[in-house]
Formats: structure tokens, C-alpha cells, sequence
């Protein structure tokens, strides 16, 4: 159902082996393969001097020039590994126009999805405490991401770490969103309009979550607020969540920080044994029947996996904080 609101998209399409060689700096590009197409512009493989690259050509000279800016912001910041790295960036002319370009750094990895696939959906809000921190950082310097879904994110590694793949919607503070997609927009839930304030960021960090469990996406129906109160509910993963999700996505979260912080505590109190939700540790019921030494047997096991549970929790929770910390570091 997914739909994607932008501006028209007038980007040339390049072939494999066409070759781009930059009117000022004079560096060459030779594509291999279309990645994706945005509302600013079409982003490339392509081979440079310095190994593959991402390169991304547009049309319009004042949104290119916007996202290069957000791009050597996060260049310019100790430790900063919000978005790609930025390489490069000149004009070229095709068919007698001229086409403003970028190169960036081009980030391998895997999709969100894949990662929690092989990892376990329990990464989804670990990657969230990840992306909270990244966007407190993004409202500080004055944008707002926009268009923030999964589609934009890639997990690369070692360690494990969130990053983004496209700047395009990324908007100054106080403007009206350029680019989005419904189901991570809160207009579209009727739960706020789209004016680039860090609060619709928030709003989309809720809905990727949401988005992680269900691993699909759904209708507003009648009642956007009631669906998503609806969907937050019948979840059992996201039973731990709810007060967070439904604050979030009512715009009560003032910055990515609180927000980030709210979500670390949760995560902790839920890492330990004691502090276990019911609803996920249900007991088994006894058989009717069982001879002495069965007994005694079950109860042995039943305390083995009662401390092998505990030790996978703390464990978890250790992971999730070395996670994080390094990912503050790097």
C-alpha cells in the first residue's frame, strides 16, 4: 500500500558504462547499475578512482545543493556516521543541459528486514535507540529527515549500525515537508500536519518500529488514531512498547533524546529476569499424570530453562548496551 508523495523526477536515465567526467574537478565515473529514484535526482553504482561509489545526478540545482550541504554537516561532526560520506560533487552536461551531481560513499550492507530475519525481531528497538540518537543530532543542526522509512536505512557492520541511504527529504526546520510516504507520515494518519519539525521525524521513528513487527503495512481505516491504537495492542512484541508508541505518535516525545532515553529504560527494565512481561513467559501446564521420577525430572528442566532464560535476557541487555555505547563512539 506503500505510496510516495514528491516532486517530478527529471534525472537522466544512464546506461551501464556511461561515463560522467566532471566539468570542474574533472574526475571520471563510469555507471554500472541503477540503485534507486527519488524526487531530487537517480542514484548510481558506478566505478571511480577510489573503488565503487554512489552517485547521484539531478536536476534541480538548489535541492542537490541541499542535500551536499546536510552531507558535509555530517562530514563536519566528530564521529558522525549518520549518512553516507561525501566524496564529490560537479556538474556534468548531457544532451546539451546541464545536471548538477554528487558522489558519495556507497554503504554495504543489509536491509533492515533481512537484518532482524537473521538476528531476531528483539534488534528492532535497539536499531531505534540507534536512530533516535541520529536524528537528535540531524534537529540540532536544523533539518528534519522527512521522508524517514525503512527503505532509506541499511544496517552495516562490524558493529552492528544504523545508516541512512538517501538525504532527498531531508528539509530545513520550520518548512513544509518535500518529499514523504503515507504510511510513516502522521498526515496521513490525521495526527499532524507536515511541516519539518523534529516531532514528524518522531512520528516516522514510531511507525518503522511498528513497521518491523508487523512487517507489513496497513490501512488507516476510518479511525487513524484508533488503527494504530488498535495495531499497538494486538501485538504481543510491542506489549512492552505501547505507553512509548502511543506518546510518540501523538507528538508528546519534545526532542529524539527523550524519546531515545524513554526507549533505553524500557529496554532495560525488560532485560531483567524479574521485570519479565507474563504475556511472553507463559508457564506450561503440568500433565495430569506424570511419575515421581518424571517429575523431578521436569522441575530440574524447568529451572535450567528458567536460568538459561535469564541468561539470555541479561545477555541481550549487555548487547544492546555495548551496541550502543560504540555506536556513539564511531
Amino acid at each position: 500500500m506503500e505510496k510516495k508523495h514528491s516532486l517530478k523526477n527529471e534525472a537522466p536515465d544512464l546506461s551501464k558504462g556511461t561515463k560522467l567526467l566532471g566539468k570542474w574537478n574533472k574526475n571520471p565515473y563510469y555507471i554500472r547499475r541503477t540503485l534507486g529514484r527519488g524526487a531530487t535526482g537517480a542514484v548510481y553504482l558506478a566505478d571511480s578512482r577510489e573503488g565503487q561509489v554512489a552517485l547521484k545526478v539531478g536536476h534541480n540545482s538548489m535541492s542537490i545543493t541541499s542535500e551536499v550541504n546536510v552531507l558535509k554537516h555530517f562530514a563536519k561532526v566528530q564521529g558522525q556516521v549518520l549518512g553516507p560520506s561525501l566524496i564529490d560533487a560537479d556538474d556534468i552536461t548531457i544532451a546539451g543541459r546541464r545536471y548538477p551531481f554528487y558522489v558519495m560513499e556507497f554503504l554495504k550492507g543489509e536491509t533492515v528486514f533481512k537484518h532482524l530475519d537473521r538476528h531476531g525481531k528483539e534488534w528492532g528497538p535497539v536499531l531505534i535507540v540507534q536512530l533516535l540518537g541520529d536524528l537528535d543530532r540531524l534537529h540540532r543542526a536544523g533539518w528534519v529527515f522527512g521522508d524517514l522509512k525503512p527503505d532509506n536505512l541499511i544496517v552495516v557492520s562490524p558493529p552492528y549500525r544504523i545508516r541512512w541511504l538517501d538525504v532527498g527529504g531531508t528539509t530545513l526546520q520550520g518548512r513544509a515537508i518535500k518529499e514523504y510516504t503515507e504510511f510513516f507520515d502522521r498526515g496521513y494518519w490525521g495526527l499532524g500536519d507536515r511541516k519539518a519539525e523534529p516531532s514528524y521525524d518522531l512520528f516516522a521513528a514510531a511507525m518503522i518500529l511498528m513497521n518491523m513487527i508487523y512487517k507489513r503495512q496497513f490501512d488507516k481505516g476510518r479511525d487513524g488514531q484508533q488503527t494504530l491504537t488498535t495495531h499497538i495492542d494486538r501485538a504481543p512484541e510491542l506489549w512492552p512498547y505501547r505507553k512509548w508508541l502511543k506518546k510518540a505518535l501523538t507528538g508528546q516525545f519534545s526532542d529524539a533524546q527523550k524519546m531515545k532515553q524513554s526507549l533505553m529504560n524500557i529496554i532495560s527494565k525488560e532485560a531483567k529476569p524479574v521485570k519479565r512481561n507474563p504475556s511472553f513467559h507463559q508457564q506450561q501446564q503440568k500433565p495430569q499424570t506424570l511419575k515421581k521420577r518424571g517429575r523431578k525430572r521436569g522441575k530440574t528442566q524447568k529451572s535450567t530453562f528458567g536460568m538459561l532464560d535469564g541468561v539470555l535476557v541479561i545477555a541481550f541487555l549487555l548487547l544492546a548496551s555495548a551496541l550502543y555505547w560504540v555506536g556513539q563512539l564511531i
